[in-house]
């Protein structure tokens, strides 16, 4: 299963962007991989790794701002259509096994 985590930070204080690329770190020091610029998703194996992970989450949340977080299959995953630079990319893989930091 996948935790796709999107958001929308305020960003017009100097406190305010710190926090939004404290946030960011955080996700990739979680092993998220970015999507987009506000979009991170993670392979998790299963739904209490999914909940571990929201809980993760919400305890490094930026003071201000929306977060919204979405689970999915690995089908869901492998059903994306991506296009970039109007060009369809390929089907992502999903990975073999769980990686372990």
């Amino acid at each position: 299963m996948w935790i796709l985590v999107m958001f929308d930070l305020p960003t017009d204080t100097k406190q305010q962007r710190k926090a939004a690329t404290g946030f960011r770190d955080f996700l990739l020091d979680e092993g998220f991989e970015r999507s987009q610029f506000s979009v991170y998703a993670r392979f998790v194996n299963g739904k209490e790794a999914f909940a571990t992970r929201v809980g993760r989450i919400e305890r490094h949340l930026p003071d201000a701002g929306d977060v919204q977080i979405l689970n999915f299959t690995d089908r869901q995953y492998r059903d994306i259509i991506h296009f970039s630079d109007q060009g369809r990319k390929s089907a992502r893989e999903n990975p073999q096994q769980l990686v372990m930091f």
